[in-house]
């Protein structure tokens, strides 16, 4: 006896493409079943009799897509940057500095405040679709609080990344190398048995590419995996740096040309395109059809921090990605789920196949396309994650 069938599914995707020929893998009039919170079967709902589970659910025609996997995001801070959003599309343009505010309120802040921010706005991307999330420090920038800030990310997620490379904090403005020097010294020594990855922001503002390599080779010595904000304000080298140092992913990336286009698709490196960040700063969107084209792996993610990117939503980054961006509405479910599972190294999230997590959501249409066809619509009816529904 299986534990829990998902059934009548009008439109299943499972991200393999063994079933369709499409990476979507969908399944029509599809069925699913769950075992100790894992897919144990997956197939047409004809090859299977209902009256085997002693759990059964039904889908009533609906999509049913995976969880999204949402790889980038900053959700321990304290306070807010509503007046530098205003400011920002009345003409002022976006600068990283804009951190160290933030930073300001985050040190001030008390643990229980950070835990509670941090634990409402993973709630909040549950409720869209999110079942899984990866969450960065980088307003703490000392070692105190970058140590306390991934102590709190972790009571959510095992995928935490330290990054206390996100700006020179202002304490260490006249002596940026001696923050580089502390990053790679005694503040690493203290975060790594906190933290899966290392990231840096690598970009106008914020740390160079010399600085960049400094950093992550640091943390790599120390057992944590590279990952890397690039390109988001002007081009440059963190696409190159990331791809050198087998970074996971390279997120951002607003900025790129024909060279960083066919480093990508020379390497096992995630592209990851974070679309609430031109939206909240009013930027440029970059077009990502030449990436695809060269067979690049593709992830999209939230970019929730609030500076310049305060959504959990990936329903809405789908959106955009899609309108804003040049993605296929089947990209750009893919790269919300499969592709945020390959920016984390994760085989067991992302897709709907035997051995994988039963992390699902089942929308309120019968379609996977209203994602991008009906934007700022909860379409969102059941979230289900490790074979149990969370919402």
């Amino acid at each position: 006896m299986s534990d829990l069938l998902v059934t009548d599914i009008g439109c299943l995707v499972t991200n393999e493409a063994t079933f369709d020929g499409t990476p979507l893998g969908i399944i029509n009039d599809a069925a699913f079943a769950v075992t100790d919170g894992l897919v144990s079967w997956v197939g047409a709902r004809s090859g299977v009799n209902a009256s085997d589970y002693q759990n059964v659910i039904s889908a009533n025609g609906k999509a049913v897509i995976p969880g999204f996997v949402d790889s980038h995001n900053h959700l321990v801070f304290a306070g807010d940057r509503a007046i530098e959003f205003s400011a920002r599309m009345q003409g002022q343009p976006y600068e990283a500095g804009g951190i160290n505010y933030t930073v300001e309120q985050t040190r001030r802040a008390s643990d229980e405040q950070l835990r509670a921010n941090a634990a409402a706005l993973v709630i909040e991307g549950l409720i869209s679709g999110t079942t899984t999330v990866e969450i960065k420090s980088g307003y703490g920038l000392s070692i105190a609080d970058e140590v306390r800030s991934l102590q709190i990310a972790r009571e959510f997620t095992d995928e935490t990344t330290f990054l206390g490379a996100h700006v020179i904090p202002l304490e260490f403005k006249s002596a940026p190398d001696d923050y580089v020097a502390m990053v790679c010294g005694p503040m690493l020594e203290a975060v790594a048995p906190l933290a899966k990855w290392i990231d840096v922001f690598c970009d106008r503002g914020a740390f160079s590419p010399d600085q960049t390599r400094q950093i992550l080779k640091a943390g790599i010595a120390k057992g944590l995996l590279p990952r890397l904000h690039a390109n988001q304000l002007e081009p440059g080298e963190g696409i190159k740096v990331g791809v050198e140092l087998g970074a996971a992913s390279v997120d951002h990336i607003s900025h790129f040309n024909s060279s960083d286009i066919a480093t990508l698709a020379s390497s096992n490196t995630v592209a990851t395109f974070l679309p609430g960040a031109e939206f909240s700063t009013r930027s440029k969107y970059p077009d990502a059809r030449p990436v695809f084209e060269a067979g690049v792996s593709v992830a999209i993610a939230s970019d929730c921090n609030p500076g310049s990117s305060y959504t959990t939503n990936l329903p809405l980054m789908i959106a955009l990605a899609v309108r804003e961006m040049f993605f296929t509405p089947e990209q750009a479910l893919w790269s919300a789920t499969k592709g945020g599972a390959l920016a984390l190294r994760r085989t067991d999230v992302g897709h709907l196949a035997v051995g994988a997590k039963a992390d699902f959501t089942i929308l309120s249409g019968n379609s996977y396309l209203h994602l991008a066809y009906r934007p700022g619509v909860n379409l969102v009816e059941q979230v289900w994650r490790n074979g149990n529904q969370v919402s």
